[in-house]
């Protein structure tokens, strides 16, 4: 038995030896507790939507094109104006110190040396100054609207003067989808950890409760539940900033976006919120089509392969962005292995693109998938 364990650890590649994001998976997988683990890993209910957010790309087919010129391929766009190296970015995500010490440092940096932007979350275990001066490329700064309105002005106002280039509200949580691994353990901060944009350690303890999650039974207390399409007009009032609506997955709510002067997230919160909801990939045509180019549309949700980049482009999003994927990557390795996972999707993109007669991000059209 130890010899056959000795065999499989010498088979596990190094970080530097991984070639796909599947790798990276298994390398931050390994690295995290149950307690991390569980919180990253796991989906809402029987998991239907998490599942789908992966399959939804594997059944789209592609219609690549031949003898065209594709000896210089370039993945550059950009995001809401500001200029990126590729279409792939960083979602936000709460708590990156459960995998890495350097938490939200670790991966702005490792974003940043990628040559594009990551979305700091409400709930970073790493306060916004802090994250933005390590951000070089840029950030954009997720927000939950909290029952107490004076607090989420200010939060806003703190990521506007800290430089955030964008304004990304979460609109698919009023209240947290029921993640059974999270109940059934009782998911919590470590003692160390804090939540410096959203409260207090000792908030935090006086939710703890003996059943559930903490994280739970702080939100719940914390999220405005009653947050309605009227109260954008409130948050234009406080910030100067673009605003993306994260969570959007049908074309009645897209228009609702477009004429409240929003940009479009197509998101399910990575199968976290409603199970057996649609797959962002499978929502994101119905979107494009009722935006009619008013505003850009970005979606999350699946993304582990260059392919799938490509056919959320090819359906008419400006970029994707890497939720769960860039939380191995940091716990494999910190900053290196967030940027090596960005780097390792981009290049599997660069390569999709030739081998579809495509050389640039402006080429990518339906007419690269299968209908």
């Amino acid at each position: 038995m130890t010899t056959l364990l000795g065999a499989l650890q010498v088979l596990q590649p190094t970080l530097e030896q991984t070639v796909n994001l599947a790798e990276i998976e298994a390398l931050g997988r390994a690295a995290l507790d149950q307690n991390a683990l569980e919180y990253y890993a796991s989906g809402a209910n029987d998991e239907v939507t998490l599942r789908e957010n992966r399959e939804g790309f594997r059944r789209l087919k592609l219609r690549p094109r031949m003898l065209v010129d594709v000896s210089n391929v370039d993945t550059r766009t950009t995001l809401l104006g500001l200029p990126v190296q590729m279409p792939i970015a960083v979602a936000p995500s709460a708590f990156h110190g459960l995998a890495h010490h350097d938490a939200e440092l670790g991966t702005a940096r490792g974003a940043a040396a990628a040559g594009t932007v990551m979305t700091l979350s409400t709930f970073s275990n790493t306060p916004i100054e802090a994250v933005a001066q390590q951000a070089s490329t840029g950030f954009w700064f997720q927000l939950y609207l909290y029952r107490q309105r004076e607090i989420s002005a200010e939060v806003v106002q703190r990521a506007e003067a800290a430089g955030a280039r964008a304004l990304v509200l979460t609109v698919d949580a009023p209240f947290l989808g029921r993640r059974e691994p999270n109940e059934r353990n009782r998911f919590a901060l470590p003692p160390h950890l804090g939540v410096p944009n959203a409260g207090t350690r000792q908030e935090l303890a006086g939710v703890e409760t003996g059943t559930g999650s903490q994280l739970v039974n702080y939100f719940q207390g914390l999220v405005d539940k009653t947050v309605t399409w009227n109260d954008l007009a409130w948050l234009r009032g406080v910030t100067s900033l673009p605003i993306v609506l994260k969570g959007i997955l049908t074309a009645e709510d897209a228009q609702l976006a477009a004429q409240h002067g929003c940009h479009v997230w197509v998101s399910n919160h990575g199968g976290r919120q409603l199970d057996t909801a649609v797959s962002a990939i499978e929502a994101l045509p119905e979107v494009v089509d009722a935006v009619a180019g008013r505003t850009e549309i970005y979606l999350d949700g699946g993304v582990t392969r260059g392919t799938d980049v490509l056919k959320a482009l090819a359906l008419g999003a400006q970029g994707v962005f890497l939720g769960r994927a860039a939380l191995w990557g940091l716990a494999a390795g910190g900053e290196v292995g967030v940027a090596r996972t960005l780097t390792l999707l981009n290049e599997e993109l660069r390569l999709a693109m030739a081998l579809c007669g495509k050389v640039n991000v402006g080429e990518l059209g339906r007419d690269l998938i299968r209908t």
